[in-house]
């Protein structure tokens, strides 16, 4: 057996976004390759305090997470590296200069940190559980990692946040921009220099802009029948749609399970 080394995306790859759940078909394939000696893992944005019950639920021990940042292999986190510093500060000293508000997530969890109540007046309450503390007397220069960053600038008005291309960012609510590592591609990258093994026998599976860049890698690549057109462009093969059991019948195809 050619022992294949597979990475999945989770919202609207291995998850169905209208019931948030696992597509049974999507489950039933993971057990699959697994008993076939593959290599199975996930490749999220989602940071690792979030994934981790996921992957544990299904069944899996190993994940690239934090959007590449962070390495998760027979369940020990190998490394979870945060946002760069100093580019961070970029970012919140330029949106207090615009008048925008920011939170500041320093640590591995839902806890984020603001100077005022300017993010939540301009955006609202996050629809993620999070846990917010507010003090005008602290000083981000002295925090000690920053691992994502919050900012209620509306997506017509992002062009004015010049600094925003310094680190990675999504909009998934039109009211705020997310800033997180966009770098799954790389955490691929590094998770098969730790496992010694050939990167030409990487798999991903993808459905969104966020996957556009592990889509780039000297590797096969699959994208859902759901995903984007862009991502659909650049993938090595098109399945069905995740609803559809996509997964499967792509792995059913090409004789790994």
């Amino acid at each position: 057996m050619n022992k294949k080394y597979f990475f999945f995306d989770i919202d609207g790859t291995l998850t169905d976004r209208k019931s948030k759940k696992i597509v049974p078909s999507a489950l039933k394939t993971l057990h699959l390759l697994q008993e076939k000696g593959h290599f199975v893992a996930l490749a999220t944005g989602r940071a690792h305090y979030k994934a981790i019950h996921f992957m544990q639920d299904i069944g899996l021990t190993n994940m690239v997470c934090n959007g590449g940042h962070g390495i998760v292999i027979d369940n020990q986190l190998i490394e979870n590296a945060p946002l760069n510093f100093q580019y961070c500060l970029d970012i919140i000293h330029q949106c207090q200069q615009l008048g925008y508000g920011v939170l500041v997530a320093p640590d591995d969890n839902q806890e984020v940190y603001g100077k005022d109540m300017l993010f939540l007046k301009q955006a609202g309450f996050r629809k993620e559980p999070t846990t917010y503390f507010f003090d005008l007397d602290y000083q981000f220069e002295k925090f000690e990692n920053i691992y994502k960053l919050y900012v209620s600038i509306p997506s017509s008005e992002e062009y004015l946040l010049t600094t925003k291309e310094k680190v990675g960012h999504l909009r998934f609510e039109k009211d705020y921009l997310m800033f997180q590592p966009d770098q799954k591609k790389a955490g691929i990258i590094k998770m098969m220099d730790y496992l010694q093994a050939d990167i030409h026998d990487v798999v991903v599976f993808g459905d969104d802009y966020n996957d556009i860049d592990m889509f780039s890698g000297d590797y096969y690549t699959i994208a859902m029948g759901n995903a984007c057109d862009d991502l659909k462009k650049i993938a090595s093969e098109v399945t069905e749609a995740n609803i559809e059991d996509g997964i499967y019948h792509a792995c059913l195809r090409h004789g790994w399970i």
